[in-house]
């Protein structure tokens, strides 16, 4: 007869506790053996070997074990000896009974290192016979019960199913996945429990899955607790609340989520918790709790920072000062800004003034007022004022602009901000002491010179995100548009239609989500209204630390050339060739922008350690001068459409991870389009700034290389992710 065993979960918790316990402890920070040079396990063929080093205390020394990156691992017999039985309770966790450690061996390697090796027998594995369920016989049809439906999908797909290796994990899974789909259709006190029956001589597994639905529970009142004296008035905080919990609605933990998540929004709490109470049995319903801590009305913030590119580079002071209850009302005043020096194409160019370098100071000061509660619970008014000005590589600025709208979210995860807008600037083309952009280029018509720019238009902006934590994402998406019209009833000096749809999404894989893919569509298109001129100041640019990384900043873009610098002997004489034509040594170009943008990213992201990650990654971006849609479009993955790929290393901080990406542009294209048919290409790009020559007078962009007259290398330092 068959050796048939009752594995009852419920004795076999403090077991497992324990040994997580014993294997989350720590030895002293002072090694007490020989340094751990290896750890190899041998016989590992259904389980995976890094998953059994995940669990044990022992590992070995890894490669990148010096500060502050990790540091050297050292061998202590207890501790071998415990992870030993560790390794065989993580085989019977994954299924495997009859796995065993057959040997193991400590070998010497030095007077002070030791190798150590671990042969596994698994074993055959125990796979899931049937899964039986008992207890929702009592969620019968009818009036006050779900509907069939909602009783169906409380099976649905679960963890376990039949046929499958039996797995612990899965089956803590598999109850606690039943047991909040109960409650969420109302059962607040349902549950779930069960048992499993392993046969160990056929390794078959019967599951018996036994629920405990309970009373189908409303929500109640909705009760707040606060401080001693608080300033915000309960209302609000229950009318926020309100949102997502109902009284009379069924219960269901998701709502106090949202309700959780909508209180916390209002910006003025440090801390929210949002719990049911005790339930009422007789009347079938739980009150809700609702427990905050006002945090400062006031705050204070300084910083300051630095830019580094390639074609740009800035330093900068921050500052920030915000009133959360501004004359009552939870109203919110901040006043922001920022003052810096920006040195182009990078400071030791602008010291030694080099031909084609400017430098200039650069503000932005903001004035932001913002009414919760305009009209409707979910709707706030907002309003802002900016003057600043500005330094970019094609022209310099000044001027300011106002922004007034009402953002309506009615989830938390969505928004809707209507919009009007005014921006006023004086645009100047000066990028050296005797070099100037036409204003056509800029978008001008005026030939005096004088660049002055009005844009008037309404904008609506969507935002649905997703995402598990907007710093570091590792799962989640986010999808987002924007659609400006100016010009026309709004006046202004431009009419035209602005889109910018923006698409996210973050997958991760592994217990601790180790891998992490994420992906990035991202379009744009500018229609003046017909055919007429566009602001350079609305046109769009790539290139840099968060577009597409195989350009500088700025630089994947529609240019427009500097003055020609040719060879010089020492006496400062200009060289000429065999036919007497000057000889080229440098032709320089600013971007101007363009009415079209599209750009992709496909990046992995791997966790080395805590603080450690590296990521490779693809991108690929087109700039082009005509709108995305239309007669003139540029071609998607045709000769402007430029392709890159790269690695990256990033260290994790507090204030978000501080990124290194190294880029290399493909060879798949054409050279970008430069606005002077006379323009000569430079023969080859180089990288990182070498390698730049003009030894071939080709004015062709199709004879160029792709993305000329770019280095088809690029290197970015930031604070952030890419997106």
């Amino acid at each position: 007869m068959a050796d048939v065993r009752l594995l009852r979960f419920r004795s076999a918790v403090p077991l497992a506790l324990a040994v997580l316990l014993t294997a989350c402890a720590t030895t002293s920070n002072q090694p007490t053996g020989p340094k751990v040079k290896s750890l190899d396990i041998e016989g590992t063929k259904q389980v995976d070997e890094g998953d059994i080093k995940d669990r044990i205390l022992t590992s070995s020394t890894p490669w990148y074990a010096f500060w502050p990156f990790g540091k050297a691992h050292y061998f202590d017999t207890n501790a071998w000896q415990a992870d030993l039985r560790r390794i065989e309770r993580f085989y019977q966790a994954e299924g495997f009974y009859q796995a065993q450690v057959e040997s193991n061996e400590v070998i010497p390697d030095g007077d002070k290192a030791v190798r150590l090796k671990v042969v596994v027998n698994e074993g055959a594995p125990t796979l899931i016979d049937r899964v039986e369920t008992h207890g929702l016989e009592a969620l019968s049809q009818g009036e006050g019960q779900p509907s069939q439906r909602e009783r169906e999908r409380i099976l649905e797909e679960l963890p376990v199913k039949a046929g499958d290796v039996f797995r612990e994990d899965t089956w803590v899974a598999t109850k606690e996945l039943v047991l909040q789909r109960l409650k969420d259709l109302g059962y607040a006190e349902a549950e779930v429990g069960g048992e499993v029956r392993v046969d160990v001589a056929t390794q078959k597994a019967v599951v018996d899955l036994q629920i405990a639905p309970g009373l189908r529970y409303r929500f109640g009142n909705i009760f707040i607790a606060t401080d001693a004296n608080p300033q915000v008035p309960p209302r609000r905080i229950i009318e926020q609340a309100q949102g997502a919990v109902t009284k009379g609605a069924y219960f269901s933990e998701a709502a106090l989520a949202e309700a959780q998540a909508r209180v916390f929004r209002m910006g003025v709490f440090g801390a929210v918790k949002v719990n049911r109470g005790a339930p009422d049995r007789q009347n079938a319903t739980v009150p809700v709790v609702v427990d905050v801590r006002e945090s400062p009305f006031h705050s204070i913030k300084l910083g300051g920072g630095i830019g580094i590119d390639a074609a740009r580079q800035e330093g900068r002071i921050l500052g920030e000062w915000t009133n959360r209850n501004f004359r009552g009302g939870l109203r919110r005043l901040t006043l922001r800004g920022r003052l810096g020096y920006a040195f182009i194409p990078n400071v030791l160019a602008s010291l030694r003034n080099d031909e084609g370098s400017q430098s200039g100071p650069v503000f932005t000061l903001t004035t932001e007022f913002e009414q919760p509660r305009f009209l409707f619970r979910d709707v706030a008014l907002q309003a802002s004022v900016t003057a600043e000005k500005g330094l970019q590589q094609a022209y310099s600025f000044y001027g300011g602009y106002l922004k007034t709208g009402v953002i309506w979210t009615p989830h938390p995860s969505f928004s809707v901000f209507p919009s009007y807008n005014l921006q006023l600037y004086r645009l100047k083309g000066q990028v050296t002491a005797d070099e100037t952009v036409p204003p056509i280029i800029l978008g001008c018509n005026d030939p005096s010179g004088k660049c002055d720019v009005a844009l008037s238009f309404l904008e609506v902006a969507f935002a649905w995100d997703r995402r598990d934590d907007r710093t570091e994402p590792r799962d989640g998406y986010y999808a987002a548009l924007s659609v400006q019209k100016g010009g026309g009833p709004f006046f202004g000096n431009y009419d035209y239609v602005r889109l910018l749809p923006d698409l996210r999404y973050y997958h991760s894989i592994g217990e601790k989500k180790e891998l992490t893919m994420a992906v990035k569509l991202r379009m744009g298109t500018l229609d003046p209204a017909g055919g007429g001129q566009s602001s350079i100041v609305t046109r769009f640019f790539s290139g840099g630390a968060t577009a597409m990384r195989g350009f500088n900043g700025q630089r994947l873009s529609p240019m427009t050339p500097l003055a020609p610098t040719y060879k010089k002997d020492d006496d400062g004489n200009v060289l000429l060739d065999a036919n007497g034509n000057p000889i080229l040594d440098s032709w320089d170009t600013v971007p101007v922008g363009g009415n079209s943008l599209f750009e992709t990213s496909v990046e992995l992201r791997y966790m080395l350690t805590d603080a450690l990650m590296v990521a490779v990654f693809y991108d690929s971006g087109l700039v082009g001068t005509e709108a995305l849609f239309g007669k003139n479009a540029p071609k998607l993955f045709g000769p402007e459409h430029y392709h890159a790929v790269g690695a990256g290393l990033r260290y994790l901080t507090v204030v978000g991870p501080i990124r290194l990406d190294i880029a290399r542009r493909l060879n798949i294209g054409r050279g970008l389009p430069v606005s002077d048919p006379g323009y000569i290409y430079p023969s080859s790009g180089g990288c990182l700034g070498f390698g730049r020559k003009f030894d071939k007078a080709s004015t062709s962009a199709d004879a160029a290389y792709a993305g000329a007259p770019e280095g088809l290398c690029a290197v970015h330092i930031s604070i952030g992710e890419a997106f």
